[in-house]
């Protein structure tokens, strides 16, 4: 009896464009990453509350929530090739856009910046995990995803090195005790200066982008057989409002992403209420983004072994825990359960959006993913809010004690909420799994 021939998880003929694709993954991630710790770049610089300087997610997450629908359904129409042009395109005008900004020295003007550059990134995302899966062999689509979603965390470790290496380690500013005492004249040369050094990582990675545009503009892509085709967009909103598990899965991706980006943005002032500077928090996030690394790997593995709505749950329990723990230990101890909090993130993303699409039809997926990216917005909505807890008692992180904790401590009750809603979807997934088995 002969042996079936093994099927390549990419074929020979597919491998260059699989790479271009591949290096979107980590293209977003380096944006994602090398914008966290901006929030407390610009509320320094800038002299902003933390409410304030939260608009920098705000204008972050906002752009993936406005755009994702747009371009899940111009990508229907045309092809994914274009719609990952038009992605890299917005990605490094926007990034561009820091140049003037920074000339210009108004924070609302960095802000649409970043706006525009994440209408490129929801592009990217919406464009290019469907794309990952359709080229190549149904068969190994999985294991082609997971190999490009792989490629996501060295991105996030590229972007936060960045930040931390050329931007926070050269902010005047955050060598100052008390920024906002200095003389107004000193005050505006070392604004100006920081903000060119804020701006600078942008500008470097707006022209890396205009070349990668090229790189995919001259590569021959291969068209999925996929494309096309659009279904009644009503009767497929209807459909997917109608499935309890793809509506609670959207909910839950919602609260995961507020989760995360509250837990790796507010890393800087939850070191700052201990007397940790930037530069060294940075360190405790890159070590924060090595465990999701890591978490994701091991997460993987253990599906194997057990249900995802079951992992789901257990992961999301942990994550609970190490959160009690950054609330009311108000030492270094809290900041390593902060830290740790990220391994057991890291399999939740890709998780609830296996189960929410579980029950969907091809053509429902296709729409049903645009809703899940748009539910990355919780990464605009919840750091606001938790920059109104943190701002309770003044500017400052630990200005007033709330249940005998300082009010950065007690601000990190939002990602617990959510984590048990999380829990809770886990649960309930679970339970039916082993109904449907």
């Amino acid at each position: 009896m002969k042996n079936q021939k093994k099927i390549p998880v990419v074929a020979k003929k597919d491998l260059v464009p699989f790479i271009l694709i591949t290096s979107l993954f980590a293209l977003w991630g380096f944006a994602n990453a090398v914008t966290d710790p901006m929030v407390q770049a610009f509320k320094k610089v800038l002299e902003l509350s933390n409410s304030e300087a939260a608009w920098v997610q705000m204008a972050f997450y906002g752009g993936y929530f406005c755009m994702a629908l747009p371009a899940a359904m111009f990508m229907r129409k045309f092809s994914y090739k274009v719609g990952i042009l038009i992605g890299l395109g917005l990605y490094s005008v926007g990034a561009l856009l820091f140049y003037p900004a920074a000339i210009t020295e108004e924070f609302w003007f960095f802000c649409m910046g970043l706006y525009i550059l994440t209408f490129g990134l929801a592009f990217l995302e919406t464009a290019a995990n469907p794309y990952a899966l359709a080229m190549g062999a149904k068969e190994t689509a999985t294991q082609r995803l997971n190999l490009a979603q792989a490629f996501n965390p060295v991105g996030l470790i590229g972007g936060l090195f960045v930040a931390q290496q050329f931007v926070l380690k050269n902010l005047q500013s955050d060598d100052i005790e008390d920024f906002s005492s200095l003389e107004e004249a000193s005050k505006i040369l070392i604004k100006t200066s920081d903000l060119m050094v804020i701006r600078n990582p942008y500008v470097v990675l707006g022209l890396v982008i205009i070349g990668v545009f090229v790189l995919f503009l001259i590569s021959k892509m291969p068209q999925s057989k996929e494309e096309g085709g659009m279904p009644k967009i009503g009767e497929t909103f209807s459909v997917l409002g109608k499935n309890k598990k793809y509506v609670l899965g959207v909910v839950s991706q919602v609260l995961y992403v507020g989760g995360q980006i509250m837990c790796w943005t507010y890393i800087y002032q939850y070191a700052e209420g201990i007397g940790v500077d930037s530069v060294t928090a940075g360190y405790y996030q890159m070590v924060a983004f090595i465990l999701f690394t890591v978490g994701r790997a091991v997460g993987t593995y253990l599906l194997r072994f057990m249900s995802s709505g079951m992992l789901l749950m257990m992961f999301a329990l942990l994550a609970m825990a190490c959160v009690l723990g950054t609330i009311f230990i108000q030492n270094v101890t809290g900041l390593y359960c902060l830290v740790g909090v990220s391994f057991f993130m890291s399999l939740m993303f890709p998780t609830i959006y296996g189960i929410a699409l579980g029950d969907l039809t091809e053509e429902q997926s296709k729409v049903g993913s645009a809703g899940l990216v748009m539910a990355i917005v919780g990464g605009a909505l919840m750091p606001k809010l938790q920059g109104k807890i943190i701002d309770i008692g003044g500017s400052g992180v630990a200005d007033t004690t709330v249940m005998g904790v300082s009010e950065v401590n007690i601000s990190f009750v939002l990602p617990f909420i959510c984590f048990l809603f999380i829990a809770w979807y886990g649960n309930l997934m679970n339970k039916t799994f082993l109904t449907e088995k």
